[in-house]
């Protein structure tokens, strides 16, 4: 990054900035406060004028008011008390209570048609910021600081803050909640004057963190209302806050969340925020569509047609033996499966829970010949072989936990209280990080792993570096990119998919050093209608992990048909957990069938656009996924529970060309589906022609199904 200039604010900069492309437009005052201030990001304004520009600007300042400053306070791009903003600051810290209040004006920038870096820079209290604005193909804002140092005393950081201003007519907040096994479950609240504050402090996102706060018009839903919201691209602690002022401002906050003293800054050194991203859209669905753009835009998203993956933990849990899991490959191969993983329960010591997490070595009891064998047959079968590994735990049973006590996060001497029977590993410990390194790479040398299923099963509690360190917190997350970058950059082509006791790790900053998310433990179709549902608002359907599950649901006992659970994973990245070995050839048939299903979708669902429905019944659920050319769209329909309307009312199909006219009919490759207790629907069986707009509009009735049951809707352009 070029160093920040000593001299004063250019007289070249222009006045206003105007950053577009993917359809937005960010505004940017640059010289009427001490710092650049956003006054419009959002709809794409078109080709502005200097008069224009000029006027957008001015009809932004506001007045000085009766009570308050003789210059009303602005929300820059890192406002602080000393330009008058008298609410949350975009910068805290201090010198051992000196420089606690900084003023950083802009001092220069570097400026194109679609970013902006500039910085700004305090004479007196010996700081700089670079703050970073760049509107991405999609569409989407990204955001970052960086603080340095430039002071012979240490600073010490408290907070660095990135913030989104959304419009006035945003008075509705939606956040997400949840646990193990129902993550992202949505929230909604007032969008009042203060703040809604959402933490999190587990060392990872966690179940319970939400993955974007959003501000919209109320009521606003997935195909309607103007939205504008946040996510933070960071695998740790973080602060999201909805803040909306006496003044009129209303801003989406974003930033790591530090720990005291976890950040203090020498002469010279500097500390980059996260990124923070900012989506818009009428409705829910355009605004997840400009984080998918984004995504499926960089270098190394995945290309090629996600594999069908068969992992084998509820087949056989910690079971393991030859014999038996050939023998599910066996059935994998046969029902179309492409890559087989092998879950938990490999490595020495490990026959449960309670052992050998650190001891990275393949078990000789269970494994006498090593993996050679299982791979070898795998791949003999036409399947990739994966491996599911946890690197960043540690089971106090354990030789590594015997061996090095030292290597295992604490803040005293005693260990943090367990979770899962385990604790975690310092991966900022350079002798940790070196184990690690040295036992994944060894694996990935000897063996055909074109796959780690990479798993973080418990909280972080008091993460710091032993008895008299400081907190770990932030240095751990860089440790973590650090070593994913370097096992996926000395074995091309690996992918690796980020596990978090299911879907607590979900951020786009895992992303950027993995290939998928598993989105849930929970594999209950019915639950995961609106965990993938919310998981989508950021990530796309061919990075999130949805399996078929057996039956009767491991995670909730509820008994599911191969239908339901199909269609509902069949937008995603596609899968099996289920011991296909106690099913019958006809089952397996119609497992097969499924599978084929998905193999003939997955490009459209992996380049084209996801959809849901705003139905007035709430018993019915709607989505979709519709080709990126509208040539083609998939839509699912569940009865979630019974109906209040007997048979159902018409339902409406989102997403289609409005200009042209598609055969819509059902798909049923395995033969069942509908009601026996009903007469056959007058298409279902040969199918309808309307346009998109009448599919939009008009609708049409949807088959009567049993509660708890899908049907697989196909919608084909006719011209």
């Amino acid at each position: 990054m070029p160093t920040p200039p000593d001299t004063a604010p250019s007289s070249t900069l222009p006045p206003v900035v105007h950053l577009r492309q993917g359809g937005t437009s960010v505004v940017l005052d640059v010289h009427s406060a001490d710092q650049p201030v956003i006054v419009h990001w959002g709809e794409d304004l078109g080709e502005l004028d200097a008069d224009e520009l000029a006027g957008i600007t001015r009809g932004a300042v506001p007045q000085r008011v009766s009570g308050g400053l003789d210059e009303t306070g602005r929300l820059t791009i890192l406002p602080q008390a000393s330009g008058g903003w008298l609410t949350s600051p975009g910068l805290e810290g201090d010198r051992s209570g000196r420089d606690f209040s900084s003023r950083l004006t802009l001092h220069d920038a570097i400026i194109d048609d679609v970013s902006a870096r500039f910085w700004l820079r305090d004479t007196e209290a010996q700081l700089s910021v670079v703050s970073e604005i760049i509107v991405g193909a999609g569409g989407a804002v990204r955001q970052r600081h960086t603080l340095t140092n430039l002071g012979d005393a240490p600073y010490r950081l408290q907070s660095l803050q990135l913030g989104f201003p959304v419009p006035s007519s945003a008075r509705e907040l939606l956040t997400t909640t949840g646990h193990h096994l129902r993550e992202r479950s949505p929230q909604r609240s007032a969008f009042t004057v203060g703040g809604h504050v959402r933490e999190s402090r587990r060392g990872r996102p966690g179940a319970d963190a939400t993955l974007v706060v959003v501000a919209g018009t109320p009521g606003f839903g997935f195909e309607r209302g103007l939205v504008h919201g946040v996510h933070l691209a960071w695998s740790g602690d973080q602060r999201m806050t909805a803040e909306r002022t006496p003044t009129g401002d209303s801003v989406i906050w974003a930033g790591e969340l530090l720990t005291a003293g976890e950040i203090t800054l020498t002469t010279g050194e500097s500390y980059a925020s996260p990124w923070a991203v900012g989506s818009w859209g009428d409705g829910l669905d355009t605004f997840a569509a400009r984080f998918h753009d984004e995504l499926r835009a960089r270098a190394q998203h995945p290309r090629r047609p996600r594999p069908v993956t068969l992992n084998t933990w509820e087949a056989v849990y910690f079971d393991h033996d030859l014999p038996t899991i050939q023998a599910l490959a066996d059935r994998a191969a046969q029902v179309g499966v492409e890559r087989f993983v092998l879950d938990d329960g490999w490595f020495r010591g490990r026959r449960g829970e309670t052992a050998g997490l650190g001891d990275w070595y393949v078990d000789e009891d269970v494994w006498p010949d090593g993996l050679a064998p299982l791979i070898d047959y795998v791949t003999g079968l036409g399947m990739e072989f994966g491996l599911w590994v946890e690197p960043e735990m540690v089971n106090p049973d354990s030789d590594l936990a015997r061996q090095h006590p030292d290597w295992i996060l604490r803040a005293r001497g005693e260990l943090p209280r367990p979770g899962r029977q385990q604790q975690v590993l310092d991966l900022s410990n350079p002798d940790a990080y070196a184990y690690l390194s040295e036992r994944l790479n060894a694996l990935l040398d000897e063996y055909d792993i074109a796959y780690l299923k990479w798993d973080h099963n418990r909280d972080l509690l008091e993460p710091g570096g032993g008895a008299g360190a400081g907190f770990r917190g932030h240095a751990n997350v860089l440790a973590l990119y650090r070593l994913l970058d370097e096992l996926k950059a000395k074995h091309p082509g690996l992918e690796i998919e980020s596990c978090a006791s299911g879907g607590s790790r979900v951020d786009l900053g895992i992303l950027e050093h993995t290939d998928r998310i598993w989105t849930s433990d929970c594999l209950d179709p019915i639950e995961r209608l609106d965990i993938q549902r919310y998981t989508g608002l950021v990530v796309p359907p061919e990075m999130m992990g949805a399996h078929l599950t057996s039956p009767v649901v491991h995670s909730t006992g509820r008994t599911a048909s191969l239908e339901l659970s199909a269609i509902t994973a069949l937008f995603g990245h596609f899968g099996i957990e289920w011991d296909l070995t106690r099913e019958d050839d006809e089952t397996l048939s119609r497992i097969a069938a499924w599978v084929s299903v998905h193999k003939d979708a997955r490009e459209m669902i992996a380049t084209g656009r996801r959809v849901h429905a705003d139905l007035a019944d709430p018993s019915l659920d709607l989505r979709g996924v519709v080709a990126a050319d509208g040539s083609r769209a998939l839509f699912s329909l569940t009865q979630v529970t019974t109906s209040a309307f007997h048979p159902p009312a018409p339902v409406t199909l989102p997403g289609l060309d409005d200009e042209r006219r598609y055969r819509i009919g059902l798909i049923a490759p395995d033969g069942a589906g509908g009601h026996p207790g009903q007469s056959t629907l007058a298409w279902s069986e040969t199918s309808v022609v309307m346009s998109g707009r009448t599919a939009r509009t008009a609708g049409l009735r949807p088959p009567m199904q049993y509660p708890q049951s899908a049907a697989l809707i196909e919608a084909v352009a006719l011209d």
